[in-house]
């Protein structure tokens, strides 16, 4: 097992960068931005590995860091806090300008009051408040919820025999789930949706991203002050931690970051591996298993959020033979860690992948984020069984970014399926019969979700007859927006 010790053993390679702020070594550091890396990370990964268990790279123009590419190493530094801490007030080159507070990696990396940037007892009282709030989501309403949600999106490309599934169902699923557990009209969903997927490009236009984003999210604290519901802003609000408006947005922007985004990428890269992977050929709609073992392969080879889990150390310190600055970001490769040679396990039913971290700071949503993958490729896979793709595994496009592991676009082709709902959200009928296309019994579990209320997905109320458009007034705009008319 790798150690860490005070700044006393083996130094970089002379003129590194990343520590010297002079000259470059041969290759390093190694760019995790930019179409090259996200073409082919693991030929990154490879060089970084012949460098040493952690190894320099820069993660935007003028920002270097150090990264973890061990598993073992990165179990040691993840369990760590009292000499690798995840507060970026430690972080100097932010603190002395030599990072600009314009760099698009910035608001992914700063300080923010909540569970993932904090340590100690402030880190105690910002989980406990996150972790009680999640704890009342009822998993069983989650997971109809879901079913709901994607067989509006079906409906909306199944009957066109073709899709781009990253933009009109990965995407826009999990908007449609967090709408209902933020109790968030749509017109702000969507726009929380859009900011957090610029911070984790680290586009240009991160900066101007998070501020519509503390803006957006400032007006639903409001709102729900106003018009509190059985929500996740709601139970926010009311838990005994007392958090003020800076302390609330930041638990929903930690809840977005790792709810929508992740979880978008997460249902795209399972799908990839079962449309395009030999080893999860054969009826994918026969059972779960394929299913939970997609999403499981995605987890170990492309994790969502590939490089992150900042730490930045209280002092000047070597590990595994590398010097790593005090306050010097040292990022974790879960993509590279999960993927390190020395692993031998058999992956298979294998949860031992870092995709969700590990030690005190391991992502408190993931049981929730997992119920909303597995439920979106199930139900896409059993609504259209014989989906395949339109273009080379090959030649699937992968966004840049230092931070995910993201597709750009994943376009299929199936023969049409018929809608579930009309476009006022009553349940289709059958144009010769007249009956329900689906199921011409008036059962109310082939009924469309009823309840106009935002109830965190505590309960899934339903009832015979009545349609989403009928008892969601935003919905006829929502399909509207969509549609692009």
């Amino acid at each position: 097992m790798p150690t860490s010790t005070p700044d006393s053993g083996p130094t970089p390679p002379p003129g590194c960068p990343a520590h010297t702020g002079q000259g470059q070594a041969p290759g390093l550091p190694e760019s995790l931005y930019g179409a090259e890396f996200a073409e082919n990370p693991s030929a990154v990964y490879a060089r970084l590995r012949a460098y040493g268990p952690v190894a320099p790279v820069e993660i935007s123009p003028g920002v270097h860091a150090s990264l973890v590419t061990s598993y073992s190493t990165a179990l040691e530094v993840m369990r760590n806090t009292e000499t690798f801490p995840r507060d970026p007030r430690r972080w100097e080159a932010l603190n002395n300008g030599t990072v600009p507070m314009d760099s698009p990696v910035v608001p992914m990396m700063m300080y923010r009051p909540n569970p993932m940037y904090t340590d100690g007892e402030e880190h105690d009282r910002y989980r406990g408040a996150v972790s009680d709030t999640l704890n009342q989501l009822n998993p069983h309403a989650l997971r109809t919820y879901v079913e709901e949600s994607a067989d509006l999106l079906i409906d909306l490309f199944g009957p066109e025999g073709e899709a781009e599934l990253l933009s009109e169902y990965c995407a826009r699923l999990p908007l449609l789930v967090f709408n209902q557990l933020f109790g968030c009209p749509p017109e702000m969903s969507e726009t929380m949706v859009k900011g957090m997927a610029a911070l984790l490009d680290a586009s240009e236009d991160a900066v101007e991203a998070n501020a519509v984003l503390i803006e957006t999210l400032l007006a639903l604290i409001a709102l729900k002050r106003r018009e509190p519901g059985a929500d996740i802003t709601s139970w926010l609000l009311a838990h005994p931690a007392r958090l003020n408006d800076e302390e609330l947005v930041s638990q929903l922007i930690l809840l977005l970051g790792a709810g929508v985004e992740p979880v978008k990428n997460l249902i795209c890269n399972a799908l990839r591996l079962l449309l395009s992977d030999e080893r999860f050929a054969g009826d994918l709609s026969g059972g779960t298993m394929p299913v939970d073992e997609a999403l499981d392969e995605a987890l170990w080879t492309d994790p969502p959020i590939a490089n992150y889990a900042t730490h930045f150390p209280v002092r000047d310190v070597t590990i595994a033979g590398h010097r790593v600055g005090k306050g010097t970001p040292l990022l974790i490769s879960m993509g590279a860690a999960n993927n390190d040679p020395q692993l031998v396990s058999d992956r298979r039913g294998n949860r031992a992948h870092l995709a969700f971290g590990a030690g005190p700071h391991a992502c408190p949503a993931k049981d929730p984020a997992r119920i909303i993958a597995s439920t979106a490729v199930e139900k896409l896979l059993d609504r259209v069984p014989d989906i395949e793709l339109t273009v080379d595994p090959a030649q699937l496009q992968w966004r840049p970014g230092p931070f995910h592991r993201a597709l750009a676009a994943l376009p299929v082709r199936f023969p049409p399926v018929a809608a579930k709902y009309d476009e006022t959200g009553a349940a289709a009928t059958d144009p010769t019969t007249g009956d329900n296309a689906w199921n011409s019994s008036p059962d109310p579990s082939t009924t469309a979700p009823s309840s106009s209320t935002p109830r965190g997905a505590t309960s899934t109320g339903r009832g015979p007859g009545s349609g989403n458009g009928a008892q969601r007034p935003w919905w006829n705009s929502l399909i509207t927006w969509w549609r692009g008319r």
